[in-house]
């Protein structure tokens, strides 16, 4: 049993602010919060280890909802090629976009995506997040989507992160299906889905509904599946164009619709009406130097969960800062700070589907972060100097600065 005491508790437990506790007490007891409150109103704990919080800042563990952690290669190549004048176009019909990372991860063994997702991961756990979702979507054929979604379930086992898998086999057309999109999906209807959910990889299933990706007849025939196999999911919707992808996700009672630059009045009262989150994705805004913003005013109207991710990936948004996310999410998008961290701990949360975490609650795991700030807004303030003290996975505690978390 522990006891963290001297803290200000933001429980994210209210419908719209950080549920905040002056003077707060949390028990932990067998992984999970055992009491929260003030002070006075706490029980006795005779045997309890006492952490004094030093009059810090206690938080739900942060979650990054959105992440494709497991690739090999750069593209670090191409972006200096647009900041060159090259199109995009011109980069892909050189083999370079997308196709450059299938081929190395198709090319990496399973011990180096591993190596490579394992500092990734680390690296979003030193900033304070407990729990994270990893896409599949750089195999597109069932080896190697296999592949990476087991070397996500391994970040698991290596480290006290909570991994949320999602296969993404539906990301983009793989160069053997070149031209034949339909064919693809037939594939990943008749054998990848249904193989990979058989062996227990699978989380949720996701899928690129877009102009340059699948089109909403291909979307939904791949939805179809994943409910047939009692899958939620989820989905990369209206970031380029307008397809109805998030009215269609909202269908399925998606989890998540994720990007929504181009979301429109009728696909957020969808999305409300069937509990649908919206994540959005400020690091892919920032590193593509998009101009159309997510309807933020829209989703507010209609009360529809925002969610904030860092969409870690080698193309649009190779940032590794969820912390960041935050502030770009406040300064891009005009998200309050309130919203910010309520995007990254209680609606990330929804957006995995996780009832238990996300919110310092009694029954909760306790999965903890403590911050060395008495300022909540400071988590959105500040960039370039982590303020974390201490995490707890499940009432486990980890001191940032030793990384004890580290199985390599």
């Amino acid at each position: 049993m522990q006891r963290i005491e001297n803290i200000t508790a933001a429980t994210m437990s209210d419908d719209a602010g950080y549920g905040l506790i002056q003077d707060a007490v949390v028990i932990i007891n067998d992984g999970k919060v055992e009491f929260v409150g003030p002070a006075y109103d706490a029980p006795t704990t005779p045997t309890a280890d006492v952490v004094d919080g030093n009059g810090g800042l206690l938080t739900p563990g942060l979650i990054d909802c959105h992440t494709h952690l497991v690739w090999a290669g750069s593209r670090a190549n191409e972006f200096a090629q647009r900041l060159h004048g090259i199109s995009y176009q011109e980069i892909a019909e050189q083999g370079g976009g997308i196709k450059s990372t299938v081929k190395a991860t198709r090319d990496a063994s399973e011990e180096e995506l591993l190596a490579l997702a394992l500092e990734r991961a680390e690296t979003l756990m030193s900033q304070g997040v407990t729990t994270l979702e990893v896409k599949s979507g750089y195999g597109l054929d069932l080896e190697n989507e296999r592949k990476q979604l087991k070397v996500a379930r391994q970040l698991a086992e290596k480290l006290p992160v909570q991994v949320k898998t999602t296969l993404l086999a539906a990301h983009a057309v793989p160069p053997e299906y070149k031209d034949n999109a339909d064919g693809y999906v037939d594939d990943i209807v008749s054998s990848i889905l249904p193989t990979l959910a058989q062996e227990g990889l699978v989380d949720a299933v996701d899928a690129f509904c877009e102009s340059i990706g699948f089109s909403i007849e291909q979307t939904r025939r791949v939805f179809e599946k994943a409910k047939a196999l009692g899958l939620p999911v989820k989905l990369h919707a209206e970031q380029i164009t307008n397809q109805q992808g998030a009215k269609l996700a909202a269908e399925y009672q998606a989890l998540s619709a994720d990007h929504l630059e181009q979301l429109d009045e009728d696909s957020v009262k969808a999305m409300a009406e069937n509990g649908t989150v919206a994540v959005l994705l400020p690091g892919a805004f920032y590193f593509l130097r998009d101009t159309q913003k997510p309807p933020i005013e829209l989703l507010r109207k209609y009360k529809v969960p925002m969610a904030v991710a860092t969409d870690a990936n080698p193309g649009s948004s190779p940032i590794h800062n969820l912390p960041l996310m935050l502030q770009m999410a406040a300064t891009f998008f005009h998200l309050t700070p309130e919203e910010c961290l309520r995007g990254v701990t209680v609606n990330a949360a929804k957006a995995l589907g996780e009832n238990n975490r996300g919110v310092i609650a009694e029954g909760n795991y306790a999965d903890l972060a403590l911050w060395k700030c008495q300022d909540a807004a400071e988590l959105t303030y500040q960039t370039g100097v982590n303020p974390l003290q201490t995490l707890w996975f499940s009432g486990v505690a980890h001191d940032r600065v030793s990384k004890p978390w580290s199985a390599r």
